[in-house]
């Protein structure tokens, strides 16, 4: 069974954590199942960015995104290479290493 390790986030993930993933589960779906908040505005329907994060490793092993994900990616802040919706990215049968950024596009926050 493949796992998904999401490194340390100060607020969502403190610790960062190791899941183990059933294949064709949504990086967002697994680490709500296992406690880890991310951010998912439109009901994981890929319709805003609040549930981006980076896929450190691994990545290799995801479908490409869709062009309505890629739409979508283009509006998220901080986007890089390696930044994928995870509403939308299915776990196959490779781990994968998961950063979540730092910040959303509606995020705010008194501490940053």
């Amino acid at each position: 069974m493949p796992q998904i390790i999401f490194l340390p986030h100060e607020d969502i993930c403190p610790e960062g954590a190791v899941i183990d993933v059933e294949p064709g589960t949504t990086i967002c779906d697994a680490a709500l199942a296992h406690g880890i908040e991310i951010e998912h505005a439109c009901e994981k329907s890929c319709a805003c960015t609040t549930c981006h994060v980076y896929v450190r490793e691994g990545g290799e092993s995801l479908e490409d995104p869709t062009e309505d994900e890629e739409d979508m990616l283009d509006k998220a802040w901080g986007l890089e290479p390696d930044s994928r919706l995870s509403c939308q990215a299915r776990v196959d049968d490779k781990d994968l290493v998961v950063e979540l950024p730092k910040y959303t596009i509606n995020q705010v926050s008194e501490h940053h």
